[in-house]
């Protein structure tokens, strides 16, 4: 459906590069990236597509440090084997530079010691698994959100700091997306864990619902819900708690916070009081209405990719990790090979992106390839979501 190599060049450019050959190539920087355009993960395609149309509009002014941007995309699906097979021909027969925000913990776990292994840099993914900051194991790879373990330690704090005998139901997805999770909650409850905890739910992304395993975690008493799913089974979750009459606090994985996506057609009514945790400015949210940065993105999209949903975090995710590879290739400086890119992206230093909340910046080194970690609690009203208390940082969580 959305294999496609997306060549984002005036027609004139392309002429040139073919006309030029090898030469002409210096001019361009192929960025190579795979996303589940279609399958069960299908909601997080407007990430890449975000991505496409910023990349163009890049091109459109000229590039970025004297040179276009080249940027192919294929549709893995979330299907492991699909994405290394994707990856395998953007590195071996597309022959791309870098990959950028290639998606999904599964997919880039599956992909990670080969592209690693072709020393090819695999920047920024779209994934807040821990084994993306290990630089000494896969100095290729670099994430780019808050880890899922800083995550879900953020909750475990306000559950214990909050909630009065909380009991604690996990449904969670059952790969290492889902087990992040679990380890940061685990740790951050330490040994209360095992009581608090009393029931968890793994699902498989292949099946159609998760409707009985919310049943069952309710029948266990728990008056705290953790909801740790990719959007459409959040969306299920959180409908069907409601449906059911659960009444417990519901905490919901980042990743599945879009108003569009999820809370859309889980039902504003059914989504209102959710809890979630955010390092990006909300679409949806009215005190971003004057901010110039969220005005600048409104424009973006109304001109570069006017079929994208502006109600979704997704847009805003992929307009803010495209200006991030943007700060990278501009730091690189022109000419830069991939190493030099790889140089750039693992030396910033507090770099401020517009589409962050204040006070949360990108900052990595050498021993520490994780850009962002700070996130604020937020809670959804039934129209956007509501922030409050006050930025944490990973090393206070």
């Amino acid at each position: 459906m959305f294999n496609r190599r997306s060549l984002m060049m005036a027609a004139a450019s392309a002429f040139v590069l073919t006309a030029a050959g090898p030469a002409a190539a210096q001019e361009t920087i192929k960025i190579g990236n795979t996303m589940p355009y279609s399958g069960p993960a299908s909601a997080y395609g407007q990430i890449g597509r975000t991505i496409e149309a910023y990349f163009n509009k890049l091109n459109a002014d000229g590039g970025v440090a004297g040179r276009q941007i080249e940027f192919i995309t294929y549709d893995d699906a979330y299907s492991p084997p699909k994405a290394v097979e994707q990856t395998r021909r953007l590195i071996e027969q597309d022959q791309v530079d870098i990959l950028f925000q290639n998606l999904g913990t599964p997919s880039n776990t599956a992909i990670q010691k080969y592209v690693n292994a072709k020393k090819v840099p695999h920047l920024f993914l779209a994934t807040g698994a821990a084994k993306w900051n290990m630089p000494d194991k896969f100095p290729m790879t670099t994430g780019w959100q808050p880890s899922y373990q800083t995550e879900g330690q953020i909750y475990a704090q306000y559950i214990q700091e909050n909630i009065e005998n909380p009991k604690i139901a996990i449904l969670w997805q059952n790969d290492d997306f889902g087990k992040d999770y679990l380890i940061g909650m685990k740790e951050a409850l330490g040994e209360a864990a095992e009581t608090l905890i009393v029931a968890e739910a793994p699902y498989e992304v292949a099946q159609p619902t998760v409707d009985s395993e919310v049943l069952s975690l309710k029948a266990s008493g728990a008056n705290v819900f953790f909801i740790v799913a990719t959007p459409k089974f959040a969306a299920q979750a959180i409908k069907k708690s409601h449906e059911i009459g659960w009444e417990a606090e519901r905490f919901l994985s980042n990743v599945s916070v879009s108003v569009g996506a999820v809370l859309k057609p889980a039902g504003f009514e059914a989504s209102k009081g959710v809890i979630s945790a955010a390092y990006l400015k909300e679409a949806t949210d009215p005190q971003w209405a004057d901010d110039p940065a969220m005005q600048e993105w409104r424009a973006f999209m109304d001109e570069h990719y006017p079929d994208g949903d502006k109600a979704s975090s997704f847009t805003v995710f992929g307009y803010g990790v495209a200006k991030t590879m943007e700060h990278v290739l501009e730091q690189a400086g022109e000419g830069a090979d991939a190493m030099a890119i790889l140089e750039a992206a693992t030396s910033m230093d507090h770099v401020e992106n517009p589409m962050l909340l204040p006070g949360i910046t990108m900052t990595t080194g050498p021993n520490d390839f994780a850009p962002i970690e700070a996130m604020q609690l937020q809670r959804f009203n039934g129209e956007t979501w509501e922030l409050f208390g006050d930025i944490i940082h990973a090393e206070s969580s």
